[in-house]
């Protein structure tokens, strides 16, 4: 029986080999960003209407205050995994202005995460299909904080 060496396969079958954990990744990435946000929201909303002593239109900062945390806490999550996937599983890397420092990665992820796609940083490989998760999953929790966002003023803004 003869072993297979990645050297061995063609250039399509190594990126196929790739996308594999990138996907497992992104699987695990999404599951987490939204286990995140669901707590956050979940602890808002059970504290803020016990909170007499805070008033019912600080509430609603408060609340947007919270989810932000959520938000920027996925995006360095998100910018932890593609250092992560770059350095050590070697799935791929990142072209244009990007500096190899965590900022970069940091930046890139948040460029992503709110769909913003200015396009002076890009990734190759398997990262690009991490990125269009990402993307998807920031789309998703800024809707969910949206419809959070609502919910609480209705509850605590008298107009």
């Amino acid at each position: 029986m003869a072993t297979s060496d990645v050297r061995d396969l063609a250039p399509g079958a190594m990126q196929e080999q790739q996308v594999i954990p990138a996907m497992v990744l992104s699987f695990l990435l999404v599951a987490t960003c939204t286990l995140l946000h669901y707590e956050c929201l979940k602890l808002l909303n059970d504290f803020l209407p016990r909170a007499a002593i805070i008033e019912n239109r600080a509430k609603v900062l408060a609340a947007l205050g919270g989810a932000m945390i959520s938000h920027v806490s996925q995006i360095m999550l998100f910018a932890g995994a593609y250092y992560l996937l770059r350095d050590n599983f070697g799935l791929g890397g990142f072209g244009g202005e990007f500096n190899d420092i965590f900022s970069s990665f940091l930046y890139f992820s948040s460029e992503t995460y709110t769909t913003l796609g200015l396009g002076d940083i890009y990734p190759s490989g398997s990262l690009r299909l991490v990125t269009g998760i990402e993307a998807l999953t920031g789309l998703l929790m800024i809707s969910w904080t949206a419809s959070f966002t609502y919910l609480e003023m209705r509850r605590y803004w008298e107009i």
